[in-house]
C-alpha cells in the first residue's frame, strides 16, 4: 500500500478509521521555521466530524500532538510527526459490512486486491485518514504565507443543483466559515442546508464542487515535462476520497471556446510586470505558474454509504439487501473544503522548495 506523497516535501499518513490513532509524518520541511500550533489545530477543527448538523455525528476532538521534528517551537529539519487519537469509535455499526459490499465503495476493490480488509469504518479507505493531511497542509500553508506571501482559500461552489454564479468570489475566509456548509453566499447556503436536511430524512446523499484560489502566485513554479504543476495538483487532489473530477482555469468549459477567446493576452502592468488580461489558464501555462492567481475546481461524488436499502452481494456473490448503518456525512463538501486547501498547500510548498534549486540567481 502506497501511503506517501510529495517530492522534497513529503508526507506519509498512517492509521485506520477505527484503530487506536491516525497521524502523519512530514519529511523535508526546512529547519528554523517558527510553528503556529494554534493555527494547525484550527485547521483540524474545520475538518473534524460532528461540527454541524450537516456532517457526520461522529464526535472526534482531533487534538493533534507533535512528537518529533519541532524543538522549542521551531522545526529542526528532522521528520515532523503528528498523532491524532481516535476516541468516538463504534465498530459494531459495521458488523454487516464485514461480508457485504457497499455499492460504489472501496469494500469490493480492497477485498479483491488484498484478500482482506478492515471493514470498521473502511479502515484506510475512510476519509478519517485525511486529518493527517490537514495537519501537514496547515504547516505547509504557514510556510507559503510567511516565506512566499501565498494564501490558499477554498469554498463550496455547488452542492447538487445549487450553484454559485460563475464569476462569484468570496470576500474572505470569514464569509466562507460563516456558512455551516462553507458556501459564502448566505442565501444559497440556506437553500443548501434545507436540501441536506431533506437528504438526511430520506437517507440519501449529494455531491458537489469545491473551488480553490491561491494568490498572489510567483512565476516559475512547476517542473516540465512530467512534473507540471497542473499535473501535480490533479494527482494530489484526486487522492482525496470521493473526488471524481478536476479542472484548472476554464477546464472543460474552455473546450467550447475558440482560441481567440481562450487565449490570455499579455500586457505590461503599471508596476512594469507582464500580466494577462484574462485567466482562462488558471494561473498555469506549460505546467509552470505564470503569476496569475491559481484557480482550480474539484468535483466530489455523493457519499456511497447511505441509509436507504440497496441491493448488493456478499463475498460469495449472493444477493443481499444492505441497510446502511454507521455515522456518515450526507454530503462531504463542507468538511472537504479544508482537505482541498491542505493538498493544494502541500503541493505548492513542495514546488516552491523545488524551484529554489533551479537557478543560481
Amino acid at each position: 500500500m502506497y501511503n506517501s506523497f510529495g517530492n522534497l516535501l513529503r508526507i506519509t499518513t498512517f492509521g485506520e478509521s477505527h484503530g487506536k490513532m491516525i497521524g502523519v509524518v512530514i519529511d523535508g520541511f526546512p529547519a528554523g521555521f517558527e510553528v503556529d500550533f494554534k493555527a494547525i489545530q484550527q485547521e483540524l477543527d474545520r475538518r473534524r466530524p460532528g461540527q454541524s448538523p450537516y456532517t457526520t455525528p461522529r464526535n472526534e476532538a482531533d487534538q493533534a500532538e507533535c512528537v518529533s521534528g519541532i524543538f522549542r517551537g521551531q522545526t529542526t529539519g528532522a521528520p515532523i510527526t503528528f498523532l491524532i487519537p481516535n476516541q468516538d469509535t463504534k465498530p459494531e455499526d459495521y458488523s454487516e459490512m464485514a461480508v457485504v459490499f457497499r455499492p460504489s465503495h472501496a469494500d469490493y476493490t480492497y477485498q479483491e486486491k488484498y484478500g482482506l480488509r478492515d471493514h470498521r469504518g473502511s479502515g484506510r479507505a475512510s476519509a478519517r485518514e485525511t486529518a493527517g493531511r490537514v495537519a501537514a497542509g496547515a504547516l505547509a500553508g504557514q510556510y507559503l504565507e510567511k516565506c512566499h506571501g501565498v494564501k490558499v482559500m477554498a469554498w463550496v461552489r455547488s452542492i447538487g443543483a445549487y450553484q454559485l454564479p460563475d464569476d462569484f468570489l468570496p470576500s474572505g475566509r470569514a464569509a466562507i466559515d460563516a456558512s455551516p456548509v462553507r458556501c459564502p453566499d448566505l442565501g444559497l447556503s440556506e437553500e443548501i442546508c434545507r436540501y441536506i436536511e431533506h437528504l438526511k430524512t430520506i437517507g440519501d446523499s449529494a455531491g458537489g464542487v469545491i473551488e480553490c484560489l491561491a494568490e498572489p502566485m510567483p512565476i516559475g513554479w512547476g517542473e516540465p515535462v512530467y512534473m507540471k504543476l497542473s499535473a501535480a495538483l490533479a494527482h494530489g487532489l484526486f487522492t482525496l476520497p470521493a473526488v471524481k473530477g478536476f479542472e484548472i482555469g476554464s477546464g472543460f468549459q474552455g473546450t467550447l471556446m475558440q482560441g481567440s477567446e481562450h487565449n490570455d493576452l499579455f500586457y505590461k502592468g503599471e508596476d512594469g510586470s507582464i500580466q494577462t488580461r484574462t485567466n482562462h489558464s488558471g494561473g498555469i501555462q506549460g505546467g509552470i505558474s505564470n503569476g496569475a492567481p491559481l484557480s482550480l475546481k474539484v468535483a466530489f461524488k455523493p457519499v456511497s454509504t447511505i441509509a436507504k436499502s440497496q441491493e448488493t452481494v456478499d463475498q460469495e456473490g449472493n444477493t443481499k439487501i444492505l441497510e446502511g448503518k454507521g455515522r456518515h456525512d450526507p454530503c462531504v463538501l463542507p468538511r472537504a473544503v479544508p482537505l482541498v486547501e491542505a493538498m493544494t498547500r502541500l503541493i505548492l510548498a513542495d514546488y516552491a522548495l523545488l524551484n529554489l534549486s533551479r537557478r543560481l540567481t
